[in-house]
């Protein structure tokens, strides 16, 4: 479990129902990846004990990545504390997957 450096806050809301939570730096957060999904846990330990857990397949994956290029692309650039580490995530990101795409192929 890596520690979460900012934070993330959580609702979901159900007819009569709402749940939230937020997730800080006391925090840690898990990401895993199969063929078919990745895994996305974040974690709260303590008194205040929560836990979340989304499976994302990858084609819902892609269309988030899209969507948060878009709106990030229709607004003021953010600071440079918050943009060299998004860049250089979707950078990873991408090598990953052009690695792994190299990889299948030299298996052929």
């Amino acid at each position: 479990m890596k520690p979460i450096t900012d934070k993330a806050e959580v609702s979901i809301d159900f007819p009569e129902k709402v749940y939230m939570g937020s997730f800080g730096k006391a925090s840690g957060f898990e990401v895993k990846a199969d063929p078919d999904e990745v895994l996305l846990k974040l974690m709260r330990h303590g008194e205040q004990r929560r836990e979340v857990t989304m499976h994302l397949h990858y084609y819902l994956l892609a269309d988030i990545l899209s969507e948060m290029a878009e709106a990030m692309a229709a607004m003021p650039p953010i600071d440079e504390s918050h943009r060299a580490p998004l860049s250089e995530a979707a950078q990873a990101l991408a090598a990953a997957l052009k690695t792994k795409g190299r990889a299948k192929q030299s298996k052929k």
